[in-house]
């Protein structure tokens, strides 16, 4: 059984900085793409960001790119998200997904989700 548990939202100030966690739990964790999406209220979800667990490609959505880092402790199997320059339109329910291949920010390539973890961003 696949789970991942996603920590580290919270509210923060425009241009502050926080750090999300991911700990992957129930499969080999390797040749698979691990990614970041959020979803506002009323809109669709988005991908942010993913790294191929392997070769540890990484790959950016435009809106969050110099400001976010996706990066993964292997030995851990944990992901994470440092988020810089914060910025309100970053408001959203934040979730860890994993997809078995390698895969860019399209949320049907995932099968396997988390439960978020909320970041809200004030100005």
């Amino acid at each position: 059984q696949v789970q991942l548990v996603e920590s580290g939202g919270g509210s923060v100030q425009a241009g502050g900085s926080l750090r999300l966690s991911c700990a992957a739990s129930g499969y080999s964790y390797s040749r698979y793409s691990m990614g970041w999406f959020r979803q506002a209220p009323g809109k669709e979800r988005e991908g942010v960001a993913r790294i191929y667990r392997t070769s540890g490609n990484t790959y950016y959505a435009d809106s969050v790119k110099g400001r976010f880092t996706i990066s993964q402790d292997s030995a851990k199997n944990t992901l994470f998200l440092q988020m810089n320059s914060l910025k309100p339109e970053d408001t959203a329910m934040y979730y860890c997904a994993a997809g078995p291949g390698f895969y860019g920010l399209d949320p049907r390539d995932y099968n396997y989700w988390g439960q978020g973890t909320q970041v809200t961003v004030s100005s």
